[in-house]
């Protein structure tokens, strides 16, 4: 359980550090034609600004949260406050996600693989850490 609990975390930090990255700061345009078909070319430019502005500040959060992960790894997984932390802002996502599914429709398969991915890696990690953390005073 520990080696899929680390493996899922890396795996998952990973990927949130290079996408928010590239979203933020490197193509936000192209990330709008791979993952939306969309052109924000086509957008009227006020529109497009204001999408483009928030999907780079999401992004960015995005990045910040992934280097907190690596940041503060060792305390994800022996402090409850880090771990419960990681694990309801983790949750949040595929809680997003599910609501999305119910109220905005079908997304591709690629969002699905993100659904799946980070559901497991919530529960096992905290299937994992849920008896090797520890409550600590600050």
């Amino acid at each position: 359980m520990k080696t899929l609990s680390y493996f899922l975390f890396y795996t998952y930090v990973g990927l949130v550090i290079v996408a928010g990255f590239w979203g933020a700061f490197v193509g936000p345009r192209l990330d709008h034609v791979w993952l939306f078909h969309l052109d924000t070319n086509t957008l009227p430019e006020y529109s497009r600004v204001n999408l483009i502005s928030q999907y780079r500040f999401l992004r960015a959060l995005e990045l910040g949260y992934g280097l907190f992960a690596v940041l503060f790894t060792k305390e994800i997984f022996t402090h409850k406050t880090f771990n419960g932390l990681f694990l309801l802002i983790m949750f949040s996502g595929v809680l997003a996600r599910g609501v999305s599914l119910i109220i905005d429709g079908s997304p591709s398969w690629l969002f699905y693989f993100f659904l799946i991915y980070e559901l497991l890696g919530v529960v096992v990690i905290y299937l994992y850490t849920r008896k090797t953390t520890l409550y600590y005073e600050y």
